[in-house]
């Protein structure tokens, strides 16, 4: 499954990625160029427009790079190892009561903060 992809991209490449843009331009360029055609056919051009413009860009250097990595991405997130719901409520807690206690301690000093600098500049009320 693991194909060779060459190391640079060629004009060739490029030309695939200008097409796959175009495609996808008039795709859209259609959706309101044709308005005399019912909105759920043109909204079934700019999708086909959007799939034809992918498959045409993924044939390119950059492309297969890009699908490689999408591959090779499934891979490891399937490694990953997700918290059980006990673990992430927990955690949610300890977040939330940390939040809490620093808003309380910005609060106060923030207070204290405000009567240090009314009695420095003699603005006591």
């Amino acid at each position: 499954m693991t194909e060779q992809v060459q190391e640079n991209a060629t004009v060739l490449d490029t030309a695939k990625l200008v097409a796959g843009a175009v495609v996808l331009a008039g795709g859209i360029a259609a959706l309101s160029l044709l308005s005399t055609l019912p909105i759920w056919l043109r909204w079934i051009m700019v999708l086909a427009a959007l799939v034809l413009g992918v498959l045409v860009s993924l044939q390119s250097l950059q492309g297969k790079l890009l699908w490689t990595f999408v591959q090779t991405s499934r891979v490891e997130l399937r490694k990953v190892v997700w918290p059980e719901r006990q673990e992430t409520t927990q955690v949610t807690i300890v977040v939330l009561v940390m939040v809490v206690v620093m808003a309380l301690f910005f609060w106060g000093l923030d207070t204290l903060l405000a009567f240090v600098t009314r009695w420095l500049t003699g603005q006591e009320g």
